[in-house]
């Protein structure tokens, strides 16, 4: 039962998702807020095995080895400093971050594609300069032709964020679950009491 059991856990990935622990940078701020740099307890451990991580908090729950006896790693700091990203990569979500999760045409949520503003068919490229998260419906609207055709007016202009632009825009997306623990660590966009 304890081997299936082990067995289950390794190859199902949700069930590392329990007990995370969030990882900071030597400077104790998050490696990154959206995705919030988050650690399977197993690596969280590993590291602070290997010293290459100081323990700050821990969760109430333990794990045994055949010697030690482990309480799960809450949050966990970086011994040495990780410099920074110095340009953000261009992905979907990415792109979706630096456009605030809506779209750039009505600025409505949800159902979210990307839009060539100067299309592809008329030599528009992919870029950070070319490309914004637009609703479906919108997109469809726009097709083919220009902006002005369309009558579509972007919300603000098509251009590369800088990693610091998209830390920024990571703190005002807090991810569902963010445990007590954390709290002391991240400095979410939210109103402080007087």
């Amino acid at each position: 039962m304890d081997g299936d059991f082990r067995t289950s856990f390794v190859r199902d990935p949700a069930t590392l998702k329990h007990c995370p622990a969030l990882v900071l940078n030597a400077d104790f701020r998050p490696l990154s807020y959206y995705p919030l740099s988050l650690w399977p307890w197993q690596e969280a451990i590993k590291a602070a095995v290997l010293d290459r991580v100081t323990i700050l908090t821990e969760y109430d729950t333990t794990v045994r080895s055949q010697r030690t006896e482990f309480r799960l790693p809450s949050v966990v700091v970086l011994k040495e400093f990780v410099q920074p990203q110095k340009r953000v990569a261009f992905t979907r979500f990415n792109l979706f971050l630096r456009d605030e999760f809506c779209c750039q045409y009505c600025g409505s949520r949800g159902d979210l594609t990307f839009d060539h503003v100067i299309p592809r068919s008329r030599g528009g490229i992919t870029s950070w300069e070319n490309v914004v998260a637009a609703c479906s419906p919108c997109n469809l609207h726009k097709g083919n032709k220009t902006l002005k055709q369309s009558g579509l007016h972007l919300r603000r202009p098509a251009r590369a964020p800088t990693p610091e632009e998209m830390q920024a825009h990571g703190r005002r997306f807090p991810p569902g679950h963010l445990h007590e623990s954390w709290m002391d660590y991240l400095y979410w966009d939210t109103e402080l009491d007087a």
